[in-house]
């Protein structure tokens, strides 16, 4: 799966700020593992590739 920075993508399980937009994500880095900011409020998480390509639900460029 091809993932590029800056692009949007939506997960299984949204954050629990309970934003707007809170299910939605923007990712800031690439590699072996991913930095993702919440659109909802803004708070930044690290996950690993292989748990975040399973937890994909939509990936909108």
């Amino acid at each position: 799966m091809k993932i590029e920075q800056n692009e949007i993508i939506e997960l299984k399980k949204p954050h629990p700020c309970k934003k707007p937009g809170a299910g939605k994500w923007r990712v800031l880095r690439t590699g072996a593992d991913f930095r993702l900011e919440c659109m909802g409020c803004g708070r930044q998480v690290m996950m690993k590739r292989s748990l975040l390509e399973k937890q994909i639900v939509k990936n909108n460029p």
